[in-house]
């Protein structure tokens, strides 16, 4: 992995747990969407924004999303470097399977 990636990721990861642990949830989801983005073909790294969404609606007391991050995560772990759908934000609220377009800064760190 690249510096300036690897540098990205960490920083989305700091960002999504200082926000989770100041409860502020909405924030931390768009940081682990980031996450998700940058770390999928990584299945540590990917099942973790997973598992950190799944906290963010804990949190939340967002069940649909506590429930739909829960097979992400073991799909995350088995999948990620056979097949992920490009530039899904990873939410509960979106299809698995569905490919996303990607902003240009992230597709610039993931080149």
């Amino acid at each position: 992995m690249h510096v300036e990636l690897s540098k990205a990721i960490d920083e989305v990861f700091a960002q999504a747990t200082r926000a989770l642990g100041d409860r502020r949830n909405a924030e931390a989801l768009m940081w682990l969407e980031r996450a998700h983005i940058l770390t999928q073909r990584r299945p540590w790294l990917h099942a973790r924004s997973h598992w950190l969404m799944l906290r963010a609606g804990w949190q939340l007391g967002d069940m649909r999303e506590v429930s739909g991050q829960i097979p992400r995560i073991v799909a995350a772990l088995l999948f990620s470097r056979i097949w992920v759908p490009i530039g899904n934000t990873g939410r509960a609220r979106v299809s698995a399977f569905q490919p996303m377009p990607i902003s240009e800064e992230l597709r610039r760190l993931l080149e």
